[in-house]
């Protein structure tokens, strides 16, 4: 959908992929994840194959391999490279290096180029170079052997000609000297700069001149085409659904379901019915769920973008998308995917740990906490986007909820005044103080003694906190939520690699 262009219809685009999926062999993993570092997907073979055939899906006129066949069985091999064979018959030029092909893939080749520690000992038609080492004099001990196999025993400097009792030394393990292989390796190279330079030099040459010649008409003014083959919309649309499709099943692993559900079990559970003689015990509470849904999303979030950067480098290479379009996508997608699991853990826990009974005071709890997990995942992704290094990234996390933890106003009041200032960009501290401000009301009295009543709001927690700011708390919380995902986007923007 974002590589093909988009005068092609749906339809269309659907059968060309289908054509190449078929082609490739990959019918039978058609709908399986490819998976990553932490996700099983397909085989190293599969992979590979997906990587080809997203570019083979373009028909480019030019496709560079780097051992396209490692991984893969003699049968799978042969066809890809028939594949390539018949890609290249079609006017296009393949250039692949080769990982121990078999007799069958070395003759699909046109032309081979052969290296010896970085120098040409070979270059020209594949059907013509045993003809050429017979010239220089080296011929394999047997007639039927692989023209591969011997390329590569003379590339690493091991010549075993005609004379049997060179053969039978080899199979029974006697060393060969290196002075020997770095004898031969000098002949070839020098019968390469002495016989195959020049006349390669002449050929492209000629070719040169040929091509000048061919382009030096009248040339049609082609107009500056888009980068893009697709829209902005269907590029934010396609990856949106994409990144839904490949995070639910992490999103909504068993394991993080069960992580979540235990926690929001087992705390309602220490604070089943409490009630506000227990004043510092449900305050307890709402600090509890500033802090758990502060540290966990972040925790998550951190890994977005340092595990998908090989993803994004090779695809925004091939021009599939915008950048902003992709970070867009991946914002909204964000949405369902997080939302879910904190909506259900508030809901558990409120109603168990004995908080307002009033419906109006359980949603505004819920809408802190997701505005509080939104904000918690913004800095994630911005400590992702501008270190991309996980083991940085997360230690740095690591001190910077500590930092907010210890600020936010629970375990300690009376902070010294030239250090005060850690609580105004701690946005647990905001989350803590609108999650008390929508509990209690300023006339809400508590029982703090035998028969004395008192007013919530002068608890020492909560006289600390100042309430009665609410939309200014509000206020920053959102300036946040936009500043570290601009600051994500910045990052990422100025990411040489990207």
């Amino acid at each position: 959908m974002l590589r093909l262009p988009k005068s092609l219809t749906h339809e269309e685009k659907v059968e060309q992929a289908e054509l190449i999926i078929t082609e490739l062999g990959l019918t039978r993993c058609r709908n399986s994840q490819v998976g990553g570092p932490l996700i099983r997907g397909v085989s190293g073979g599969e992979r590979k194959r997906v990587s080809i055939g997203q570019e083979l899906l373009v028909n480019p006129s030019l496709l560079l391999l780097d051992e396209p066949t490692s991984g893969l069985d003699s049968t799978t091999a042969l066809r890809l490279m028939a594949t390539l064979k018949g890609l290249a018959r079609g006017g296009r030029s393949v250039v692949t290096t080769i990982h121990q092909p078999s007799s069958r893939l070395y003759w699909m080749f046109d032309k081979v180029v052969v290296l010896s520690d970085g120098c040409p000992i070979y270059s020209g038609q594949a059907g013509r170079v045993m003809e050429y080492l017979a010239s220089i004099g080296f011929v394999p001990g047997f007639n039927l052997m692989n023209p591969a196999d011997f390329l590569l025993d003379l590339a690493s400097g091991v010549a075993l000609g005609t004379n049997p009792d060179d053969h039978q030394q080899f199979n029974q393990g006697t060393p060969d000297r290196q002075e020997d292989r770095d004898s031969v390796k000098l002949f070839l190279i020098s019968s390469y700069k002495k016989t195959l330079h020049p006349l390669i030099k002449d050929d492209i040459h000629k070719n040169n001149h040929d091509t000048t010649r061919a382009i030096r008409g009248p040339q049609s003014s082609r107009s500056c085409e888009n980068r893009w083959t697709t829209s902005w919309w269907t590029q934010f649309k396609v990856l949106f659904k994409r990144g839904l499709r490949e995070r639910r099943h992490e999103s909504y692993s068993g394991l993080r379901i069960f992580q979540v559900m235990s926690v929001s079990i087992l705390s309602g559970l220490l604070w089943w019915h409490s009630d506000t003689s227990h004043l510092q015990d449900q305050v307890g509470l709402l600090f509890f769920f500033s802090i758990f849904w502060g540290f966990y999303p972040l925790s998550n979030a951190i890994f977005t973008f340092p595990q998908e950067r090989p993803m994004l480098i090779r695809e925004r290479s091939s021009a599939m998308y915008r950048l902003s379009s992709y970070y867009f996508a991946r914002i909204a997608g964000d949405l369902p995917m997080e939302l879910v699991l904190p909506t259900i853990f508030v809901t558990v826990t409120y109603w168990m740990g004995g908080l307002k009974p009033s419906l109006i005071t359980f949603v505004l709890t819920v809408l802190i906490i997701l505005f509080n997990v939104l904000v918690s995942q913004g800095l994630g992704l911005a400590l992702g986007a501008i270190l991309m290094d996980l083991k940085q990234a997360t230690t740095l996390s690591s001190v910077i909820m500590l930092v907010f933890l210890l600020a936010g106003g629970y375990y300690i009041q009376q902070i010294p005044p030239f250090i005060s200032w850690l609580k105004y960009i701690s946005f647990s501290h905001y989350c803590y103080k609108l999650l008390v401000e929508v509990q209690y009301s300023e006339s809400e009295v508590y029982d703090c003694g035998k028969g004395i009543h008192c007013r919530v709001s002068d608890f020492p927690g909560i006289e600390y906190l100042g309430l009665g700011h609410l939309w200014w708390d509000v206020a920053a919380l959102g300036v946040m939520l936009v500043g570290y995902r601009i600051l994500a986007y910045v990052a990422l923007r100025m990411s040489k690699s990207l």
